[in-house]
């Protein structure tokens, strides 16, 4: 019997067909930064880089069973969440994580596509709010996203700051508002940590439509680095990093019409 270990990562999230954003990105990911993807698909969506041009959710007996499957045998280290269209598919998933005692919950409340197009149920909000929001370790809201758990519009850093610590007391352990869509020249990211620090991570904008998948690849990076036993502050930070290197290297290419990918595995291979 070997003795070397797989870190292990699970995504909890929707299907892109497309292949940029979503399970797709957050498999990449793992991948890229070393550890073990598994998947349990909530949704499919018919995607690509302009649109979304339908949404499938998967029933919620089936994902219990998708995520009984994985966690009654193989385990993780760490937990990502994407996509929950419905207020069902949130109670079922909040159900299962709480009967296996999952770790590392990082929690990735995706509402709308990069497109535009609506990926989560308005009455679906208060069950986020309610019943997942206490399971994570880690909440990673966009600016428009923590405006919607809040309630309120959030346009500066100071609106940033606050907001983060007003979600931790909604349950979440820490709390990273990501601040790209500030009208500013770098990109600032807002982290609450439990212990009460607030840091502020600031990487370089880069002008690209290569943006697809953004924020479902830095939940899942710091996924992996949080396995990894990595503080915090340094999962983000480092994520923040190899995000920044994902989409500076994806911004060389071309695929589709509309908000291309990153490039996952820049520090593996280039054409």
């Amino acid at each position: 019997m070997s003795d070397h270990r797989y870190t292990r990562l699970l995504t909890i999230a929707g299907s892109d067909s497309g292949g940029g954003a979503g399970i797709q990105a957050d498999l990449k990911t793992f991948s890229a930064l070393g550890g073990y993807g598994m998947s349990v698909i909530t949704a499919l969506t018919a995607q690509n880089t302009i649109g979304v041009l339908g949404v499938h959710a998967a029933p919620p007996q089936f994902i219990a069973q998708q995520l009984d499957a994985v966690l009654s045998d193989i385990g993780v280290d760490a937990v990502k969440i994407g996509m929950l269209a419905s207020p069902d598919i949130i109670e079922t998933v909040a159900d299962r994580l709480r009967f296996y005692n999952a770790p590392s919950v990082v929690l990735d409340p995706v509402m709308v596509a990069k497109s535009g197009d609506k990926l989560l149920q308005d009455n679906a909000i208060e069950a986020l709010r309610n019943t997942l929001l206490p399971l994570a370790t880690v909440l990673t809201p966009n600016l428009p996203e923590a405006s919607v758990l809040l309630s309120r519009h959030i346009n500066t850093r100071h609106d940033m700051e606050k907001a983060a610590q007003d979600l931790q007391a909604l349950g979440a352990k820490h709390v990273l508002v990501k601040g790209g869509h500030l009208t500013a020249q770098g990109s600032a990211d807002c982290l609450a940590t439990a212990d009460g620090t607030v840091y502020w991570f600031e990487e370089e904008r880069i002008e690209t439509t290569n943006t697809h998948g953004t924020g479902c690849t830095l939940s899942s990076a710091i996924a992996t680095f949080l396995a990894r036993g990595e503080s915090i502050e340094d999962a983000v930070r480092k994520s923040k990093q190899y995000l920044t290197g994902a989409i500076r290297a994806g911004a060389a290419y071309r695929l589709g019409n509309g908000h291309g990918p990153v490039h996952h595995f820049y520090a593996l291979w280039k054409f």
